[in-house]
């Protein structure tokens, strides 16, 4: 992703007039930027990690539609440690306040996890258990269908198969200021009993301005065909603006 490019996005956002904190009767679109990362440097040891996403968001009554892209590149010792891009496509309805169907289209490459590529499509339903102004709590399932293009071990292996998708989120803000996420996906194959993919991200944000959060995240992914998991912990700012 080129750097320059995404300053260019960042600025556009911060002109974006006055930015509002969630969506409302009038507000439909939600753009959302995440700039986070990490540096190390010893005498004998450098490191680094960059982890960019761009968030669009769309909302209007019982229909809501949503775009993510992320991008995650580290090296350490001037060889290539990540090289991770992940872009989802969603659309939930809602059949009432707390209950919806979702559709969802994915896309994923990533050198950590030795993807070369990776679709995945489906559709399920969701519920809100609790869902106020403090304490968020949603559980998710549904069926996926998936392509792979994966390195198992040192041999390329392209496969397809089915899998349940299991998703709880959970949010608790404090006084408006302290917001803390909490996301677990499992997926697990309907064919393989040994072919799973476990994602994990835990994450804080600090509300500077209204526009504006400093924000830091644990992000967890494994895939066990591949035998590859990684760890990473960043933090930055995210810039999010509704209109």
């Amino acid at each position: 992703m080129n750097a320059v490019k995404v300053i260019l996005v960042i600025l556009c956002v911060l002109v974006c007039g006055l930015a509002r904190g969630q969506y409302n009767d009038s507000t439909f679109y939600r753009l959302n930027v995440v700039a986070s990362g990490s540096y190390n440097k010893t005498n004998d040891l450098r490191s680094f990690l960059l982890n960019n996403g761009v968030n669009f968001g769309i909302r209007r009554q019982a229909v809501s539609l949503n775009l993510s892209n992320s991008w995650i590149y580290g090296q350490q010792q001037r060889r290539l440690t990540n090289n991770d891009y992940t872009g989802t496509l969603d659309l939930n309805l809602y059949t009432t306040p707390r209950f919806y169907f979702w559709g969802l289209g994915n896309y994923i490459t990533s050198l950590s996890l030795k993807v070369n590529n990776q679709y995945q499509g489906g559709v399920g339903v969701a519920y809100n258990l609790v869902d106020d102004s403090v304490f968020f709590l949603n559980i998710s399932d549904g069926v996926l269908y998936e392509s792979s293009d994966l390195v198992v071990g040192d041999v390329r292996e392209v496969y397809q198969t089915f899998r349940n998708s299991l998703r709880v989120s959970a949010r608790v803000t404090l006084r408006k200021i302290l917001q803390l996420k909490a996301v677990a996906f499992l997926q697990n194959s309907l064919q393989y009993s040994n072919d799973y993919i476990l994602k994990a991200n835990l994450s804080a944000n600090v509300q500077l301005r209204s526009w504006l959060k400093f924000n830091t995240s644990l992000v967890f992914n494994k895939i066990s065909r591949t035998g590859r998991e990684n760890f990473l912990f960043t933090y930055g700012v995210v810039i999010e603006n509704y209109f």
